[in-house]
This record gives C-alpha cells, structure tokens and sequence, in this order.
C-alpha cells in the first residue's frame, strides 16, 4: 500500500520503467531545486509513505544514469525501508562528482527493489567453528585469479 503526502500532488506515483524492470523509480518530491555540491549530500523527499508486505523490505539503490553521467548515488547503498516503517521515504544522495547536482521535482533518483527479508535468529558461543578462511580480513583472499 501506498500514501500519497500533500506534497507530492502532480508526482506519479512510484512504478517500474519496463515490464521487466526489478524496481520501481522514485521521485524527487521537492518544491524548490536543491542543489547538492561536489562532495555533498541532501536528504530528498519522495512524497510518499508506504506499508510493506510482511517479511519484505525495500531496497533503494542509485539510478546508473546518474551515477554515469553526474556521479550522483544513494550514500547509504542500498538503503533499507523496513516493513514497520510508515514515514515519508527519503532517499539520501551523494554527489560524488566534480560539479555541483540540481535535484528538480519529479526528476527520477533513485529506485526501490522489493526484497524477502530472512529474520536472524543469533546464539552466543564461546567459539566459532573454524572455516578456511578463518579471521583474515579485507584482501586476505588475494586478487590473483
């Protein structure tokens, strides 16, 4: 389900650019231009609020045009909308390129994929079992083929 906020009157809803798109596209719903500088980033409304299936989340991923062409992306990639949540969705850009980016209204940027969520269940121990790559960390696996 989805609620329409007042701000976002005259905004299509979210929805799939093709039929075999895997997300649907998010709008900035903005009233005036919000310009994110090299290195900046801005938290930029959708308009919308939206109730979840149970054990789904939505993923908000950047927008590869943007990402091509301006360097722009979603900072925290991908973002999670979590089932419970019934806020405005907010969609947090990073302007990784080396111009200043203009967020206009209706401008497409971001996307939502529906993802099944599997719940955690942890249980503490005194030691792990052994695995054969053991505690190394970034880079220990080599980059060799």
């Amino acid at each position: 389900m989805i609620e329409r906020l007042p701000h976002s009157d005259g905004l299509p809803l979210p929805s799939a650019a093709t039929s075999g798109a895997a997300g649907v596209d998010l709008m900035a719903a903005v009233q005036e231009p919000v310009v994110i500088p090299p290195g900046g980033r801005a938290l930029v409304p959708t308009g919308f609020a939206v109730a979840l299936p149970v054990g789904h989340e939505w993923q908000i991923r950047p927008r590869s045009g943007l990402a091509l062409k301006h360097g722009v992306t979603v900072l925290n990639a991908p973002g999670t909308i979590d089932e419970d949540y019934r806020g405005e969705v907010g969609v947090i850009l990073l302007n990784a390129g080396a111009k200043a980016f203009e967020v206009t209204r209706g401008m497409r940027i971001a996307q939502a994929v529906l993802a099944p969520v599997v719940r955690q269940v942890l249980v503490e121990t005194n030691r792990l079992p052994i695995s054969e790559r053991g505690a190394g960390g970034f880079g220990s696996t080599g980059v060799g083929a």
